[in-house]
């Protein structure tokens, strides 16, 4: 509370020093707009309200993954399996593990209301973008358990993708990457390593054209954004982080298999 005046003390002094009466009135307003935006990161930043998203975070992934799973008219097994993996992954106990199946069922209820649950989502992590990316991905990653893509689960995709204020060309695109990286998750039977370059390009989300520095500066941004603590500061809980590891491993092999091909040129 003490610092809450700080800008418009600050502004207003520069403002009257430099263009008098009127620098005052536009320092008043700047410092007005810069105690604002402190406020709400000193909010985001308190533990309390970092539990609160973290919350919000976990609920409402849940829910939409139910809601997902039910877009086609039924939940497959597939499906099913996949979000009781993700449980799994998470290292829930008995009650939290009962809890995320009762939020599953219930987003795959038909009177789920899924701009409800968005909505409540957005007014607590509305202003952070990275935020609002990792719960599509989880998404995505659940859209694609079952191999496939229905077209019913493509609408219910795009429509929470608008709602979180993603394009369908944005949400296209995450979803090419996921697709992508998820032929590098090694799994117990797997084909072996992938051998495609286009689909290693597609996983980090660059052209083959692409330059070496850029090829490089978007590896290192995937890794930035699944990072274990800079996910635990936007609000991720951290049962549901352990999750990133996977996609950074899946990631490293991308750019790994880019780096050996051009090194052959």
């Amino acid at each position: 509370m003490k610092n809450q005046y700080m800008g418009k003390l600050v502004g207003g002094l520069i403002g009257f020093l430099t263009l008098g009466p009127l620098g005052l009135l536009l320092g008043l307003w700047v410092g007005h707009a810069f105690d604002k935006g402190l406020g709400g990161l000193a909010q985001f930043a308190s533990p309390e309200f970092r539990a609160k998203i973290q919350e919000s975070f976990f609920t409402t992934t849940f829910r939409l993954l139910g809601c997902l799973a039910k877009a086609d008219g039924r939940v497959s097994e597939s499906e099913i399996a996949h979000a009781e993996a993700l449980i799994s992954q998470m290292g829930l106990d008995t009650r939290g593990r009962q809890r995320a199946i009762a939020l599953f069922k219930e987003g795959s209820s038909k009177d789920f209301e899924l701009e409800v649950v968005v909505n409540d989502f957005l007014g607590l992590a509305g202003r952070h973008p990275q935020l609002k990316q990792t719960l599509l991905l989880f998404l995505i990653s659940m859209a694609l358990a079952d191999g496939t893509m229905d077209p019913a689960e493509r609408n219910v995709l795009d429509h929470i993708g608008r709602l979180l204020g993603f394009s369908e060309a944005q949400v296209a695109h995450l979803l090419r990457m996921a697709q992508a990286q998820g032929r590098f998750h090694e799994t117990p039977g797997s084909q072996g390593p992938v051998n495609d370059i286009q689909v290693a390009y597609d996983a980090l989300g660059v052209q083959q054209t692409a330059s070496d520095a850029e090829v490089k500066r978007a590896y290192r941004k995937l890794m930035s954004e699944n990072h274990p603590d800079k996910l635990i500061a936007k609000g991720v809980p951290d049962s549901m982080v352990k999750l990133a590891t996977e996609k950074s491993q899946e990631i490293q092999a991308a750019y790994e298999l880019i780096k050996k091909q051009r090194a052959k040129v």
